[in-house]
C-alpha cells in the first residue's frame, strides 16, 4: 500500500518538471517582453524582469493593432469558411453514407499530410494568375484548405455516434435531409463544432507561411507578419518583438481555457463505440 503514494509522488513531480520545461519558453518571452532594450546584451541574463520596462507594449498598441485587426478577420473567416463547408460534409458522410465515402475519408486523411509550405507554392500561382494576391479573404480560402478536411473529419466522427433513430424519428415528422441536419443534428453536434471553431482559428491565427507567401506586399497584414515591423539589419527591438508575441498569445490562451471542455469531448468522439 506504501507504494502506490511514493509512485504517484514520482509521477507528480516528473508532470511538474515537464510542464515547467515546456511552458519556460513561454516564461522568457514574458521577461524578454518587459526588459529594457538595453539590457538585451546583459551576461547573465536576469531571470526576472529586476526593472520592468512596458515600452514594448506601448509600441503594441501604437503600431501592431491594425495587424491584430486583420488577423481577427482572417480567423473569423476562415472559421464561418470552415463550419460552411466541414460541417454539411461531415454529416453526409456519417449519416447519409455516398458512395466512395470510405475513400473521400483517405484523401481527407492525406491532405492532412500535405506540407503547407507545397500548398502556399501551388496556391502563389493559382492567385497571381487569378489576381487575387494580397487580399484578406485569399488568406481565409488558403486557411481554410487546412482546417476544412481536419473539420470534416471532426464532425463524421461525431455525427456517427448520434443514433440514427433521432434522424429517423426527424424523417418520420415530415423533415428532410437539409432541415434533419439544421435542426436536429448540428443542435446536438456543439462539441464538435466548438472544437473544429476552434482549431480553425487558432491555425488561421498563427499562419505564417500562407501570410508571407500570399500577402507579404499587402497593405493589409496579419499579426504574424506585422511583428517583422521591429527587425531590421541592424536593430531587433527584442521587446517589442516579445510583447507582440505576449499580446498574440493572450486570445489564444484565452480561447483554449474557455473552450477545454468542449474540445476534450470533440476530439473524442467516434473513439469509443458501444
Amino acid at each position: 500500500m506504501s507504494k502506490r503514494p511514493s509512485r504517484s509522488r514520482r509521477h507528480t513531480v516528473i508532470g511538474v518538471v515537464l510542464t515547467a520545461i515546456m511552458l519556460f519558453p513561454v516564461y522568457w518571452m514574458v521577461n524578454v517582453s518587459l526588459t529594457p532594450q538595453g539590457d538585451m546584451r546583459k551576461d547573465p541574463p536576469d531571470l526576472l524582469p529586476l526593472h520592468p520596462d512596458v515600452s514594448g507594449y506601448r509600441a503594441v498598441l501604437n503600431d501592431q493593432l491594425p495587424y491584430l485587426w486583420v488577423s481577427l478577420l482572417v480567423g473569423l473567416g476562415t472559421v464561418a469558411l470552415t463550419l460552411v463547408l466541414a460541417a454539411p460534409a461531415g454529416y453526409a458522410l456519417a449519416k447519409l453514407r455516398p458512395r466512395g465515402g470510405g475513400l473521400v475519408g483517405l484523401l481527407l486523411l492525406i491532405a492532412q499530410m500535405i506540407p503547407g509550405i507545397v500548398m502556399a507554392m501551388g496556391f502563389y500561382g493559382i492567385f497571381l494568375n487569378l489576381g487575387i494576391m494580397n487580399t484578406w479573404w485569399g488568406l481565409v480560402v488558403a486557411d481554410s484548405t487546412i482546417a476544412v478536411p481536419f473539420g470534416v473529419m471532426i464532425f463524421t466522427a461525431f455525427m456517427s455516434g448520434i443514433p440514427d433513430e433521432l434522424t429517423a424519428a426527424a424523417r418520420i415528422d415530415g423533415a428532410g435531409t437539409w432541415r434533419t441536419f439544421v435542426s436536429v443534428v448540428l443542435p446536438v453536434s456543439r462539441n464538435a463544432t466548438v472544437t473544429v471553431a476552434l482549431f480553425s482559428f487558432l491555425w488561421a491565427w498563427s499562419d505564417f507561411v500562407f501570410a508571407n507567401t500570399l500577402d507579404s506586399g499587402g497593405s493589409l497584414k496579419p499579426i504574424t507578419l506585422g511583428i517583422y515591423k521591429y527587425i531590421g539589419n541592424n536593430n531587433q527591438e527584442w521587446n517589442a518583438i516579445m510583447a507582440t508575441a505576449v499580446v498574440a498569445s493572450v486570445p489564444a490562451a484565452v480561447l483554449l481555457v474557455l473552450a477545454q471542455r468542449y474540445v476534450a469531448a470533440g476530439v473524442t468522439a467516434g473513439a469509443v463505440k458501444d
